[in-house]
């Protein structure tokens, strides 16, 4: 028929679009064609609810597949049973609308007792597992503080360690540099360079003017190596 073609073609189009990472456009590609959440085929409305629901964003179908649910003409259709566990577990129950999900089981008059019981009972595991996780949510925060706050501590306590180190060398170097004679070094060296780079000593004007220099020279090395700073003879 030409309802059955077009759920087909709707399928096909749905899974084209997830495919090309175009799932946001899904719901609304397929309100186009049937305008409002109630006239949804059970099977299109199965496949948006698995799609949002896999991809992280139930919510689009909160009011979707309720809407769909509590239109009296879907309740007598054979699927509606299995299209409303599936709303319960991947919509309802993973959003936490426990009071939502009760009044919407309690509304189908279609269901017998004892799937109302069963479906109640999975809303009661549903708000039970959840408030499990919120109390050890607390205890588990409180565990991980004193740790984190162990590690900081021994990180604080390297690094206070690492810089004291830095320091006393630091200071060490700085005393044995201040130890130097460095305008007397300096002078030396001056006098070096002098003789070696910028006279010739081959030429005869120069020879009085390196015989001076190296008389400085020595002086230079005599007051280097003071008794200060002469290293100690032995007997």
């Amino acid at each position: 028929s030409f309802a059955e073609v077009k759920c087909s073609l709707c399928v096909v189009g749905i899974q084209a679009l997830a495919e090309m990472n175009r799932w946001r456009e899904v719901l609304s590609w397929v309100l186009q064609y049937y305008h409002v959440p109630e006239h949804l085929p059970p099977k299109v409305l199965e496949l948006c609810i698995l799609l949002y629901s896999k991809v992280g964003e139930p919510q689009v179908m909160l009011e979707v597949g309720s809407s769909w649910l509590r239109a009296h003409a879907n309740q007598r259709l054979p699927e509606f049973g299995g299209l409303l566990e599936l709303h319960l577990a991947r919509v309802l129950l993973p959003l936490g609308r426990f009071q939502g999900a009760e009044e919407l089981v309690r509304g189908c008059a279609v269901l017998g007792p004892e799937q109302q019981l069963a479906l109640l009972g999975t809303v009661r595991d549903g708000r039970r597992r959840c408030t499990g996780r919120e109390q050890t949510r607390p205890a588990a925060e409180e565990q991980q503080d004193p740790a984190t706050e162990t590690v900081l501590g021994v990180l604080s306590q390297k690094l206070l360690t690492m810089f004291t180190l830095l320091r006393r060398a630091l200071r060490s170097m700085s005393n044995h540099f201040y130890l130097l004679p460095y305008k007397k070094m300096l002078l030396a060296t001056f006098l070096l360079y002098l003789v070696v780079v910028r006279l010739d000593p081959a030429s005869p004007t120069s020879l009085p003017f390196i015989y001076k220099l190296v008389q400085l020279f020595r002086q230079a090395w005599a007051a280097v190596l003071s008794p200060i700073h002469r290293p100690p003879t032995r007997d």
